[in-house]
């Protein structure tokens, strides 16, 4: 369900939008304000298909256009077959958002929380469904957006590349990649007018990933930013309806921290 939002319904209107990860939380949030501000929407999903169904159904109902898709990201061929469905059901993609994740728990004791006790499986596992994944979808998109010589393309990272407060090396190493990997695809592919940015997040009020976080952290983030309060869900997603739209047809290669101003990279 979407709550405290503030959308525009004109503001993505006659846009399709593809979301990774979509079937929960953030990624569920943003399919959801995508479809309110007038983008149809193709709700990715690995294994949550009652999830991802669940999310179409509450867009529909709400009088939006969206379907689920099954597919893994780490699969080129699953993402350009995902990509094709998408063109034969609304004909262009006009934006993607990287938001899928591998399988994580952020946990501050586990063995990937110190150099001493992390392994490369660690790495790989991230790197693979964070990256690869990025990279995979991307190339799938890619030639429908230069076909139609726009598209914007925004990938999910986390503030903890800004400010490791705690050490996931694995995580946080695979979400700097994607800075990386943003600015070279923002310097490559403007000239297709194709804009490319990243936005990080931090602690979002509520996630499945914070959704054991008590009151009395997310109280104590909100006293150490700048806003005095903790960065919801729907107010993360609004950020990533700025770029989607229109209104940010100027930003391109950006990272930009969502946190309430925590992080200022």
């Amino acid at each position: 369900m979407i709550n405290n939002q503030t959308v525009i319904p004109a503001l993505l209107s006659d846009k399709v939008v593809i979301v990774t990860g979509a079937s929960r939380g953030l990624g569920a949030q943003i399919a959801q304000q995508m479809a309110a501000a007038g983008a149809s929407v193709c709700v990715n999903y690995l294994k949550s298909k009652q999830a991802a169904d669940q999310v179409v159904a509450e867009i529909e109902k709400a009088g939006g256009q969206a379907f689920a898709y099954q597919g893994d990201v780490t699969d080129l061929a699953q993402m350009q077959a995902m990509a094709a469905q998408v063109i034969e059901r609304f004909g262009r993609i006009d934006v993607l958002v990287n938001n899928a994740l591998p399988s994580y728990q952020f946990n501050p004791s586990a063995d990937y929380t110190s150099i001493e006790t992390v392994q490369w499986a660690h790495f790989s596992q991230q790197i693979d469904g964070i990256v690869r994944g990025a990279v995979n979808t991307v190339q799938a998109v890619l030639p429908q957006m230069k076909t139609q010589q726009m598209g914007k393309i925004i990938n999910i990272s986390t503030n903890l590349v800004y400010n490791p407060v705690v050490t996931y090396y694995d995580y946080t190493t695979a979400k700097s990649a994607l800075i990386g990997l943003t600015r070279n695809l923002a310097a490559e592919l403007g000239q297709y007018g194709i804009r490319v940015n990243l936005l990080a997040g931090g602690l979002l009020k509520t996630t499945d990933a914070s959704k054991l976080t008590t009151e009395e952290v997310f109280d104590y983030i909100a006293t150490t930013t700048p806003l005095r309060q903790a960065t919801s869900v729907a107010d993360f997603a609004n950020s990533v309806l700025l770029m989607a739209s229109d209104l940010g047809a100027a930003i391109t290669g950006q990272s930009i921290a969502v946190d309430g101003g925590l992080t200022m990279p």
